[in-house]
């Protein structure tokens, strides 16, 4: 697993085919098994194949007008109720003080990073975006004000093969037993 941990890149080009059903599934049911604290799977997927939602979607994250040509969306939403009952309102935004928010943004994080690299894995590029408001994203899907979504997912074949970015040296980054 390692090997594709490395080569995984962002992508921002991608070819004109469209991505098999079974493929979709795939990648929805790693995300699935992703662990979450307590068991409580806060997250939620939508897919979004229609030509017109995506072009709506990449307008809402700042115009980014490459999400575009990918043919496939994962839209991937957290669900605070999966913490706080249904009978306390709350909204979510990105100045809400709940910290169980914290708690759904980091589970279904984790399930997004299954998703990536299951796409990988399955020779599918995706690039990870979340460069948008509640406000502006959840119209365009119906979503409640009590989720918050965590991430935008652009799938398809790869049209282009980034160089690999620097990282940090390991040991620049490890510590043992205290700071």
């Amino acid at each position: 697993m390692i090997k594709e941990i490395e080569m995984r890149r962002s992508i921002r080009k991608y070819m004109d085919k469209p991505i098999d059903d079974e493929k979709i599934f795939q990648l929805l049911e790693s995300a699935r098994l992703a662990p979450s604290g307590s068991n409580t799977q806060p997250w939620h997927f939508i897919v979004v194949k229609s030509e017109l939602t995506r072009q709506k979607l990449a307008e809402a994250s700042h115009n980014q007008k490459w999400m575009r040509m990918a043919p496939v969306h994962i839209v991937c939403v957290a669900d605070i109720r999966t913490r706080i009952n249904d009978d306390v309102d709350v909204l979510l935004d990105e100045n809400s003080p709940q910290p169980e928010l914290k708690l759904i943004i980091r589970d279904t994080s984790i399930a997004i990073e299954h998703i990536v690299l299951e796409a990988d894995h399955l020779g599918l590029g995706t690039c990870w975006v979340a460069w948008f408001t509640q406000e502006e994203i959840r119209p365009i899907l119906n979503i409640p004000s009590d989720k918050y979504v965590v991430g935008i997912i652009p799938i398809g074949y790869a049209d282009e093969a980034p160089k690999e970015r620097p990282r940090k040296k390991l040991r620049d980054i490890i510590h043992y037993e205290n700071w």
